[in-house]
């Protein structure tokens, strides 16, 4: 089933990420939260993460959230598990780069929301926190070329990696225009190789 935005993230009450996280913490008859992270810890129009727990932590940047919930991975997700453990990780934790969910990008607000994308950055900095060499996995296609915002939304999460000495990853072939490869369509076992996330970022052009 696709999800369409019921309209713009500025019309919601949003939880602060916070406030998610402590939702996600909280036991409940949906899911186990002793196997499942996810926040906010039930279906909305937003989401801030959702992966598993784990020791070894591989942090996947989408673009968007879809329908994922936990026990219910759509083929993205399930892509990012199984390479996550193929590259020796033992979980992993998919975030994006702008939290509205939206099955089709294409739907997703014209305008950004300061307040969830300052919330979720709450998020992407607790991520880093999980781990002393973050390991990210720039993961969002030519997706980023759907909103003029996005490449901001990017560089704002580049900065926080620099603070936390993250190391960035991309896996399968980088487009013409030099964008990371979207997990869906790679093999199960790819191998992340490095990614110069700065480089990248000077040379969008569009």
């Amino acid at each position: 089933m696709a999800h369409i935005p019921s309209g713009t993230t500025a019309q919601l009450e949003l939880l602060t990420f916070q406030q998610a996280l402590e939702s996600a913490n909280t036991p409940n008859g949906e899911y186990d939260i002793g196997t499942w992270l996810y926040a906010p810890s039930f279906y909305s129009e937003y989401r801030y993460l959702l992966g598993t727990r784990g020791q070894r932590p591989l942090i996947c940047v989408g673009i968007n959230p879809s329908t994922a919930r936990p026990d219910a991975l759509d083929n993205t997700l399930k892509s990012v598990q199984r390479i996550a453990l193929a590259n020796g990780y033992d979980s992993f934790l998919m975030f994006n780069v702008y939290a509205q969910r939206a099955t089709n990008p294409d739907d997703m607000e014209r305008v950004c929301n300061p307040l969830l994308h300052r919330e979720n950055l709450e998020a992407f900095r607790y991520l880093l926190s999980l781990s002393p060499e973050p390991s990210v996995w720039a993961a969002w296609g030519a997706i980023i070329e759907k909103r003029a915002y996005l490449p901001g939304c990017v560089r704002d999460l580049v900065r926080e990696g620099e603070l936390r000495d993250a190391r960035w990853y991309c896996a399968g072939p980088i487009s013409k225009k030099g964008h990371p490869h979207h997990p869906l369509y790679l093999k199960k076992d790819e191998p992340l190789r490095p990614f110069d996330v700065n480089a990248y970022l000077d040379s969008l052009r569009f």
